[in-house]
């Protein structure tokens, strides 16, 4: 057990998995000794920077969420792939950490001998989507090795087919950059991509928005953050009430205390930017050797913050549409008589501000506005469909919030539901079938996808 632990705390840290991958990359190009070093300790420091600013990003999201429910008199659930993954972890522990296991192994597998050649690097969210499966599988009735095996595969065909789909929009966004994305909101930002592709005809990027120069300062992304977020903060403290605001400032001033977390919030941003930076500084030559004698022209599949800094404006304006899409929709539920769904900040930010990035790749401003609005929508309507799947496994008010989680648990727990462990079989064997059918068809060394016109 203990060692079980140890494998499974080792394969949710991103930032181990991502140093252990360039260090693994760097010794197949039999590169010194101080390189090895340096190249594995490299993306081990950036990750452990993006999340310590993601972590700045969380915290100061929480009184923020909590003031607009106090100021605007709104009560309902949450999404938070923490708190419901703290809550089944208690029930599906052994589960969880073994399908996570199995499933790496697959993701492995099927980079290595099928076109899917997407190494995913992101190990909270496969832990997170182990718990989904974990719990969704066992409440059809699978148990045992046979609930691993089921469970793994569909993480690991999932980690490898999910960056494939929407590659050619990830090579869009990165300017060619060899990098997929590694992240389970990924239908939400294909889709922003796709809309932007219809929407945003003659509509000039986000990035080339013309600034006055007496707002020239507004082009620091950190300052321009800031601002955005001041406001936020100072009209949902107005909302909320001094009074209230006091109960979470520890004392402060309420007024100084959301202006400080405001100016936190871009902190966070800048901090996640130099992380990026740093990641992948050293994970894409290290990457050369795992794609060049292991699993030849592997991808590695990142986290959604890693895209931030290819379109640092279409950031703040994703998360901004996103948030209104989720406002919306949380209105639409209450007038069909639904759940309120209470737009979770944390997933609006890095899910809409990810949209927002994928939006404008395709159409510019246009793009970026209404792809992470359709987003936001899309974060209130799915963990309310998934959240009756998820009571009946006394998993009541919570719910995944990411995109991925909410149609996969639906899709199986509704299937399971209605056709038994024979539908699960079905879709695994649908699902085995887009695995291996690209490499039969079309048989080539390139990662599916990868290539714009794949230089056919």
């Amino acid at each position: 057990m203990a060692i079980l632990n140890f494998f499974k705390d080792l394969l949710s840290e991103p930032a181990i998995l991502m140093g252990l991958v360039a260090m693994v990359g760097l010794i197949a190009l039999k590169s010194p000794g101080y390189k090895v070093l340096t190249g594995t300790l490299g993306p081990i420091l950036g990750y452990l920077m993006l999340s310590a600013g993601a972590d700045v990003i969380s915290g100061n999201l929480d009184p923020l969420s909590k003031m607009i429910e106090k100021g605007f008199h709104i009560t309902g659930v949450v999404p938070n792939n923490e708190a419901i993954t703290s809550v089944a972890q208690k029930v599906l522990g052994v589960e969880t950490m073994s399908i996570l296991i199995v499933g790496l192994m697959f993701n492995l597998l099927f980079a290595r001998f099928t076109r899917y050649k997407y190494v995913f690097l992101t190990g909270h969210h496969s832990f997170f989507m182990a718990c989904l499966l974990s719990a969704v599988l066992g409440a059809i009735g699978f148990e045992g090795w046979l609930l691993v095996l089921v469970g793994g595969f569909f993480l690991g065909a999932w980690s490898a087919i999910s960056p494939a789909i929407g590659q050619k929009y990830t090579l869009k966004v990165t300017d060619g950059d060899e990098v997929a994305m590694g992240h389970f909101g990924s239908v939400g930002y294909y889709l922003s991509a796709f809309i932007g592709g219809l929407v945003g005809k003659g509509s000039a990027s986000t990035e080339d928005i013309e600034v006055p120069e007496k707002f020239s300062f507004l082009r620091n992304t950190t300052i321009s953050t800031a601002l955005t977020m001041m406001v936020f903060y100072l009209v949902s403290a107005i909302a909320a009430g001094p009074e209230y605001v006091s109960t979470l400032s520890d004392g402060k001033s309420p007024f100084l205390f959301a202006l400080l977390c405001g100016l936190k919030f871009a902190v966070g941003v800048a901090i996640v930017y130099a992380g990026v930076r740093m990641i992948l500084a050293d994970l894409l030559p290290a990457f050369q050797g795992i794609a060049g004698k292991i699993i030849p022209n592997a991808v590695p599949a990142v986290d959604c913050a890693v895209f931030f800094p290819y379109a640092q404006t279409a950031v703040i304006i994703g998360f901004v549409s996103s948030f209104i899409g989720g406002l919306i929709g949380m209105a639409i539920l209450g007038v069909a008589g639904g759940v309120l769904i209470i737009p979770g900040l944390v997933p609006h930010f890095f899910c809409g501000a990810t949209a927002g990035v994928y939006g404008n790749a395709t159409g510019g401003r246009r793009g970026a506005v209404i792809g992470s609005f359709v987003n936001g929508l899309l974060l209130a309507f799915l963990p309310a469909a998934l959240l009756p799947v998820l009571g009946q496994l006394g998993f009541n008010n919570t719910t995944f919030g990411d995109l991925d989680f909410g149609w996969i648990g639906i899709l199986l727990g509704r299937v399971g539901e209605n056709f038994g462990k024979g539908g699960i079989f079905a879709i695994m064997a649908l699902v085995l079938a887009v695995l291996i059918l690209p490499s039969v068809l079309r048989p080539s060394q390139i990662a599916i996808n990868n290539q714009d016109m794949e230089e056919e």
